[in-house]
């Protein structure tokens, strides 16, 4: 299989197109396709802070549930979206509320149709992507070898938030394991959530979440050549939500 794994794209949508484009893929059809029968896998957070969020799922949702052409794991926030769109009371921060002001500016009609659609994507898709034969795992916030095939509340907050100790730092944020550190599996693991502002290699594991919707950049990691390719964010640049150092204990 091959395959082209592009990190938390948060709604940005302008730079989703030209991630694809620079990969190779054509949208002649409106949505992405390879000319070689390569496939988009995505590690989650679709939506959230970013300016086009509902662009961003129906095209994953194009993708995915009807042309079968991408491979998609959820994130924390397509997690909330859910609950939100199920009609559960969740908060509306943390960037959900450019996601819901979105919608809200939608008729009627429409928000049925994307929230449909965003739901028929959420629970027709994995918690985590094991594929080719059990040699790469996508998996939004990383995960454990000894959770690989496993689905229960400790794996799902794993794959979801990453290794969080349950402490906090100063500034509110939790403490989270540098769990890649100790990973020593026979599977590649691909992830995002932190952001970085390089795609980081640690073990057999990349982190690919560089904060586009940060100013950062949108990155595809290439499937099995293992070649990351990037595009500049259009957005302002915000130095302080990047990871820089990562806790150990």
């Amino acid at each position: 299989m091959k395959i082209d794994i592009i990190g938390d794209i948060h709604g940005c949508y302008k730079e989703f197109t030209q991630l694809t484009e620079e990969l190779g893929y054509s949208w002649g059809t409106g949505y992405p396709v390879h000319p070689d029968g390569r496939i988009i896998g995505f590690v989650g957070d679709l939506t959230d802070r970013g300016p086009q969020s509902l662009k961003v799922i129906e095209s994953v949702y194009e993708l995915t549930i009807v042309h079968k052409l991408a491979l998609y794991a959820p994130g924390n926030h397509c997690n909330k979206l859910y609950r939100y769109f199920s009609g559960n009371k969740v908060q509306i921060t943390h960037g959900l509320e450019t996601t819901v002001a979105e919608y809200k500016e939608l008729p009627m009609r429409q928000q049925k149709i994307i929230r449909k659609k965003f739901m028929d994507l959420y629970e027709q898709s994995p918690l985590y992507q094991v594929i080719n034969n059990e040699k790469l795992v996508i998996a939004h916030a990383g995960i454990r070898s000894d959770y690989i095939g496993k689905i229960n509340d400790k794996v799902k907050s794993f794959v979801l938030y990453g290794d969080v100790s349950g402490a906090k730092h100063p500034d509110g944020s939790p403490v989270r394991r540098d769990w890649a550190q100790f990973y020593h599996g026979h599977a590649t693991i691909v992830y995002g959530h932190t952001p970085v502002l390089e795609p980081r290699k640690v073990n057999s594991t990349y982190n690919i979440d560089t904060g586009c919707v940060f100013g950062g950049k949108l990155t595809a990691l290439r499937y099995p050549e293992l070649e990351m390719i990037s595009v500049p964010s259009t957005l302002p640049f915000f130095a302080d939500k990047f990871k820089t150092s990562f806790d150990e204990s």
